[in-house]
């Protein structure tokens, strides 16, 4: 009984680490590993683990003789809080180091799954105004659009926040997440404020597009996990459909007012000046990763980070190669630098690489391809071909990022059987496999 006991509590605790993990936006593959790397080391050997966008299930067959042991948990949509990610993840290294047991280890994951954020609501508000600011700072806006885009941000995390205690679909909250924006911009559009309007609905359209996991579902995609990855693409398209949906609307009540929102005119990425505009992107990528809870030591990593990724952006994009091969060199030194930050400050490199990406988030593309697609006639074509660029930008982010992490894991031989069935490097969870022998399996009686 004591046997069979320790079996269930395992399978538990596996599960609830997986929950953590999956609802944070680490990649299916990373899941499933740090499953077997804890029931391993706790002495199940070769569990059957099922990772899908929606759930976790794992199962053990301890003897032909005796009938399985099957658990599932249900994967609950909630605000990504990078602080329990990466309290999970000391706790699953203290595990596999030998520093707790199973039942500290019970003890402690249920004390991080039932303690409330580290820091009020209201400043998480104040953060995505800072990172709207900042992004029209790096867009090349003056004080005024910067604080235009900040109220408007501020305003729809509020009524973003409202709707989701109402329950609605992610879809309908980036729909109002993209008509406040264009709102915003309309009602200032109607005073004698000389603004320059786009720069303000691209910042928020950045804001929407932060909390979309385009990098887990090309992370899936790359590890072979087809199934969870075409979830997450398909929940990624509906996001972006809200957004466009949102702004869209919001332009064609421009139209129909006869206001003129202007039109934001491409290559002006990091305004008139090179330091404000990576100044600017530091800041929004420091204050998004505040938004969802990051760690305090690790925010100024996560700034000098992005900014380093956004210079190296703009000097390729200078250079004649184009915004996504611009966009993916940024990206590639984000996975390639995110290794050794999060190594330093003990946070998984998922935290760093999905924060210090946010400034270069193709929310210039959108707006431009909705502006022009807006227009008609001849200017359709050229929309098209933007909303493209943003699909190619959005892509050669999360591809870039997961190649320069695959390029800066060192491959130990502890890990290269695993690797073997789980291609692909580890944004989330330790690299080490306990050897054999550290501890017993449980006995099913």
């Amino acid at each position: 009984m004591d046997d069979q006991r320790e079996l269930n509590l395992t399978l538990d605790l596996c599960l609830r680490i997986g929950e953590v993990l999956l609802s944070s936006g680490a990649g299916a593959a990373d899941v499933t590993a740090t499953m077997q790397s804890v029931a391993r080391h706790l002495g199940l050997r070769h569990p059957e683990i099922d990772v899908t966008f929606t759930s976790v299930s794992m199962s053990f067959h301890g003897s032909p003789e005796e009938p399985p042991v099957l658990m599932i948990r249900k994967i609950k949509s909630k605000d990504i809080d990078y602080e329990d990610l990466t309290q999970v993840d000391h706790l699953v290294r203290d595990l596999l180091a030998n520093r707790m047991d199973l039942y500290l280890a019970r003890s402690r994951m249920a004390t991080i799954v039932s303690t409330g954020h580290p820091w009020p609501r209201w400043s998480v508000t104040l953060a995505w105004g800072l990172m709207c600011a900042s992004v029209a700072v790096f867009l090349g806006g003056g004080p005024l659009v910067a604080l235009i885009a900040s109220a408007a941000a501020m305003t729809i995390d509020r009524a973003q926040l409202r709707l989701a205690r109402r329950r609605l679909p992610t879809f309908y909250l980036q729909v109002a997440g993209g008509a406040i924006a264009t709102l915003f911009a309309v009602a200032v559009a109607a005073t004698p404020l000389e603004v320059d309007l786009s720069l303000v609905i691209t910042a928020n359209i950045v804001m929407l597009l932060a909390g979309i996991g385009f990098m887990g579902a090309i992370q899936d995609a790359l590890t072979g996990f087809y199934v969870t990855a075409g979830a997450r693409v398909i929940e990624a398209l509906l996001a972006t459909a809200g957004i466009i949906a949102g702004v869209s609307g919001g332009l064609s009540v421009a139209d129909v007012l006869g206001i003129d929102l202007g039109r934001l005119v491409p290559g002006q990425a990091l305004g008139h000046h090179v330091l404000i505009g990576v100044v600017g992107a530091a800041v929004s990528a420091a204050a998004f990763a505040f938004a969802c809870y990051a760690p305090w030591r690790v925010l100024v990593p996560i700034a000098l980070t992005s900014g380093l990724a956004t210079l190296l952006h703009a000097v390729v994009a200078d250079s004649g190669f184009g915004r996504t091969w611009a966009a993916a060199t940024g990206a590639f030194t984000v996975g390639l630098v995110a290794y050794a930050v999060a190594g330093r400050f003990r946070v998984p490199p998922l935290v760093v690489a999905v924060s210090a990406i946010v400034p270069l988030l193709p929310g210039l593309s959108i707006y431009r391809g909705l502006s022009l697609l807006s227009a008609g006639g001849p200017a359709t074509s050229q929309g098209m071909f933007a909303m493209m660029t943003a699909a190619s930008v959005a892509v050669a982010l999360a591809s870039g990022v997961i190649l320069g992490e695959y390029l800066a894991q060192p491959l130990k031989r502890e890990t290269r059987r695993l690797e073997e069935r789980l291609a692909g490097p580890r944004l989330v969870g330790p690299l080490r496999v306990p050897r054999r022998g550290r501890s017993r399996a449980p006995r099913v009686s």
